[in-house]
């Protein structure tokens, strides 16, 4: 017989919590505001870590938001971390119907499947940041792309973790 003290009584009505629909939405914010942090460096190595967290939760549950949400959460990544207005705006709807059309042909996805295509995700953000800048006659060196890419690609599964933990917090288990 196992212990009454190690395993977590469940009651009935538990579950999600009421406003558990917003948590993504709201979590994918908080990661914008990471970028407000007072962090001196003139090459930008860190990663955007509001497009992690939106990659991670597309790919662990596409249900919690609809597709049209990328938007609004775009708008408020351009606004909070200084991007040009609709880089985000473009970027994070197309990685949304990029991530529905992927998950419409495959058959089945593991952990290391989803870290590949996060990371070509990411390659492909990364590059159209350096397409915009090349746009807007920004002096960019294409190797000056790769420590962004690297540090995004291998913050990618603690990102991923994190946002589980909240799923498992928000879901109430």
């Amino acid at each position: 017989m196992v212990s009454s003290a190690l395993t977590p009584k469940r009651r009935i009505g538990d579950g999600p919590r009421p406003w558990s629909a917003y948590v993504p939405a709201i979590s994918v914010v908080a990661a914008s505001l990471f970028s407000v942090l007072p962090i001196m460096n003139p090459s930008g190595w860190y990663p955007d870590l509001a497009f992690l967290a939106l990659i991670a939760w597309r790919l662990l549950r596409p249900d919690p938001w609809p597709a049209w949400w990328a938007a609004p959460l775009g708008l408020a990544n351009d606004i909070i971390t200084g991007y040009p207005i609709g880089y985000s705006v473009a970027l994070w709807p197309a990685t949304m119907i990029l991530l529905d059309l992927i998950e419409r042909r495959t058959m089945w996805r593991d952990y290391w499947i989803e870290w590949a295509l996060a990371a070509l995700l990411i390659l492909g953000a990364e590059a159209f940041h350096w397409w915009i800048a090349a746009l807007s006659r920004a002096d960019v060196a294409l190797t000056a792309v790769i420590p962004p890419l690297l540090i995004s690609v291998l913050c990618f599964p603690v990102i991923a973790w994190a946002i589980a933990r909240l799923d498992r917090w928000r879901l109430g288990q």
